[in-house]
C-alpha cells in the first residue's frame, strides 16, 4: 500500500475495506489515488487538501497576470491535455508547473528530460481549472479547427469526449453528492425508474413517474463516466468493463425508507446508459382490494386463486402491473398450510413465508430447469415469472395437471389472445383446455389528481363515440388540470383496469375446436366479461381517470 493511500486512511477519507473493494474492481494500470477520485469515493477538494497539508504543496487558484504561454511552444498541447499539466514559468534554474497528480512519474520524467538539471516546483490545482487554462492558452486554435472539420469521424469525437471526462470529475461538487441527490429526488418524487442517458452535448437525467418519462435535469457530458462509475461501485459491478451490458442491484436507505434499486448498464455511442428501477420496500403493499378490481372481476378472481389446481395467466406489456397483481394474489392465499414457490427474473420484492428463486441462465438456472426442481419440492402453488417458450409452458401445464396451482405471465394485448399465443409456441389445444382456468389482461391508467381535477361535459361526438350518456344526457366527467401537488401533470398515482376471461366449459370447447381469438372474445363478452376499455370507461365515469388516459393505454 502506497504512502498516499495510508494518508487517505489515516485522515478518514477512505477505509481499508474501500481500498480493497476499489482495487478489486478497478484497472490495475491506474493508481489507487487516481481511481478513488475518478470514481467519486474521495472528493477532489479533499484529495488536494490532503496533498497540501501533507507535502506542503501550494494550491493555485489563478494564473499570474503576466502569464506567457509563448515560453512553452516546445511542449505538446496534447501532452498537457492528457496529463493535466500546465507549465507555469521557466528560468535557467527552475521550472514551475501546475499539476493535479504530483505522483504522475511519466510527467516528471518528461520534464526532467526537457529541463535537465533544473529544479521542478509543483503547484496543485483542480482538474477543471487546469483544463480551462490549457483550453484558453493552448487549445483554442485546435478546437476551432476541429469544429470546422466536417469530415471528422464519429469514433474520434466519442474518444475525445470520453477522455475529456476521464480528466474531469464534476468540479462543482463531489460525484457522490450528485448521485445521492439524483437518487433522493427520484424517491421523493415517487419515480419508478431513473434513466441516465449520455448524448454528444449533454447527460440527460429522466424520471419515470406514473408510467411516463419526465426530464429531471441535464448535466455536462464529461460527468457521464464519473456518475456511471459511482453507480457501478454501489451495484458491485466491474467498473473497468464499458463494452458489455451489466446488471446489478443496490440496497440502500433513503429518507428513512428501505429502497432496492435494480441497475442496468448498456454501452451506447457516447458512453454507458444507466437505467435504475426503484423498488420501495417500505411503501410496497400487495392487497387485491387496493388494485381497482370491478366487483364482478374481484369475486371471480378470488374464486380462481383459491382453486386447488390449474393455470392462471396475467397478461399485458412491461410495466402494466402484472407482478403487483400476482404478488397480491399470493399474499391473499398465503397460509401455513400452503407451500408456495416462485421462480422469477428478477425477484422484485421478498414475500414473507414464500420461497422465491432468482433465475440465473449463466449458471444454468432457467425457468424450465428451475421448474423441474420446484415440482420435486412438493409445492401447492407455483409462480413462474414468465412463460417464454414451449418447454416452460409444457412443464407449467404438467404441473397444473398433477395438482398444482400455477400463476404466470404472458406478453399479449388481451385475455383471449393468450390462447392463440400459447398455441403459436407449440402447446397442444387439449392440454390448454385441460389446464387453463383463467386469463386476466390488465393495464395501468393514471389517477386524476384529487386536488385539481375539474368537471367538464364532453361534446356530443365524444358522448356518442364512447357511450358516455346517462338517461339521454351527457355525463359530467373529469379532466386533468395541474397543480403544485401533482407537479402540474394533472395526475397522481396509477390504478389498474382489467379484463378477466374465465375458462369455463364453453370456452374449453372452443379451444378444442381451434376457434379464433375473435370468437372466443365474443363468447367471453356474452358471458359477462368486461373488456379493458369498458373497465376504463367505468373509471372515467367514476371520476378516477380521464378519457385521454384510457385511450392512451388501450389504443385509439
Amino acid at each position: 500500500m502506497s504512502s498516499i493511500v495510508d494518508l487517505m486512511i489515516q485522515n478518514n477519507l477512505i477505509t481499508r475495506k474501500d481500498f480493497e473493494r476499489i482495487v478489486g474492481a478497478g484497472s490495475r494500470d491506474e493508481p489507487f489515488h487516481r481511481l478513488a477520485v475518478r470514481s467519486g469515493l474521495v472528493s477532489e477538494d479533499d484529495y488536494l487538501a490532503l496533498l497540501r497539508d501533507s507535502y506542503d504543496y501550494q494550491l493555485l487558484e489563478n494564473l499570474p497576470d503576466d502569464y506567457n504561454p509563448e515560453k512553452f511552444t516546445h511542449i505538446s498541447p496534447s501532452f498537457m491535455e492528457e496529463h493535466n499539466l500546465l507549465p507555469l514559468d521557466a528560468t535557467a534554474r527552475e521550472v514551475r508547473v501546475v499539476l493535479n497528480d504530483p505522483f504522475d512519474h511519466l510527467v516528471l520524467d518528461t520534464l526532467k528530460k526537457l529541463y535537465p538539471g533544473n529544479k521542478i516546483t509543483i503547484f496543485l490545482s483542480r482538474r477543471e481549472k487546469i483544463r480551462q487554462w490549457i483550453d484558453e492558452y493552448f487549445l483554442q486554435e485546435k478546437r476551432v479547427e476541429q469544429k470546422d472539420d466536417s469530415e471528422a469521424a464519429p469514433d474520434s469525437v466519442y474518444a475525445f469526449e470520453d477522455m475529456e471526462y476521464l480528466r474531469d470529475l464534476a468540479s462543482e461538487a463531489p460525484v457522490i453528492k450528485k448521485v445521492n441527490q439524483i437518487l433522493t429526488s427520484a424517491v421523493e418524487e415517487n419515480a419508478s425508474d431513473i434513466h441516465i442517458e449520455p448524448f454528444e452535448d449533454r447527460l440527460l437525467i429522466r424520471f419515470r413517474r406514473d408510467g411516463l418519462l419526465h426530464e429531471h435535469m441535464t448535466l455536462p457530458p464529461y460527468m457521464q463516466q464519473a456518475i456511471s462509475t459511482r453507480l457501478k461501485i454501489m451495484a458491485r459491478l466491474d467498473i473497468a468493463e464499458k463494452r458489455l451490458p451489466q446488471d446489478g442491484r443496490i440496497k440502500t436507505k433513503i429518507a428513512g425508507r428501505d429502497i432496492d434499486i435494480r441497475v442496468s448498464c448498456l454501452p451506447t455511442v457516447y458512453g454507458e446508459s444507466v437505467v435504475m428501477r426503484i423498488l420501495d420496500r417500505t411503501s410496497a403493499s400487495f392487497s387485491l382490494e387496493k388494485l381497482g378490481f370491478p366487483q364482478r372481476e374481484y369475486q371471480l378472481f378470488q374464486n380462481l386463486i383459491y382453486s386447488p389446481y390449474g393455470i392462471i395467466l396475467v397478461t399485458g406489456p412491461t410495466g402494466s402491473g402484472k407482478t403487483t397483481t400476482l404478488y397480491s394474489a399470493l399474499n391473499s392465499i398465503n397460509s401455513i398450510d400452503k407451500k408456495i414457490i416462485t421462480i422469477e427474473d428478477p425477484v422484485e420484492y421478498e414475500l414473507d413465508g414464500i420461497n422465491q428463486i432468482h433465475v440465473n441462465p449463466r449458471a444454468g438456472l432457467t425457468f424450465a430447469s428451475g421448474l423441474r426442481s420446484i415440482v420435486r419440492q412438493d409445492p401447492d402453488v407455483i409462480l413462474i415469472g414468465e412463460i417464454r417458450d414451449k418447454e416452460t409452458a409444457d412443464i407449467a401445464i404438467q404441473s397444473a395437471l398433477t395438482g398444482h396451482l400455477v400463476f404466470s405471465t404472458l406478453h399479449t394485448n388481451d385475455a383471449a389472445g393468450s390462447i392463440s399465443r400459447l398455441m403459436e409456441i407449440g402447446v397442444e389445444d387439449y392440454l390448454l383446455a385441460s389446464s387453463l382456468i383463467g386469463i386476466m389482461a390488465q393495464r395501468l391508467v393514471r389517477i386524476l389528481c384529487p386536488e385539481c381535477k375539474k368537471r367538464f361535459v364532453p361534446d356530443e361526438l365524444i358522448v356518442r363515440k364512447y357511450n358516455l350518456a346517462f338517461n339521454g344526457r351527457p355525463r359530467q366527467i373529469f379532466q386533468p388540470a395541474g397543480c403544485k401537488k401533482c407537479g402540474f401533470s394533472g395526475y397522481s398515482g396509477r390504478i389498474a383496469i382489467f379484463e378477466l376471461l374465465v375458462i369455463n366449459d364453453d370456452i374449453r370447447e372452443m379451444i378444442l375446436q381451434n376457434k379464433s381469438v375473435v370468437a372466443i372474445r365474443k363468447m367471453g363478452i356474452s358471458q359477462g366479461m368486461t373488456l379493458l376499455r369498458s373497465d376504463g370507461w367505468s373509471k372515467v365515469v367514476e371520476g378516477t381517470t380521464s378519457i385521454e388516459e384510457v385511450l392512451r393505454v388501450t389504443g385509439q
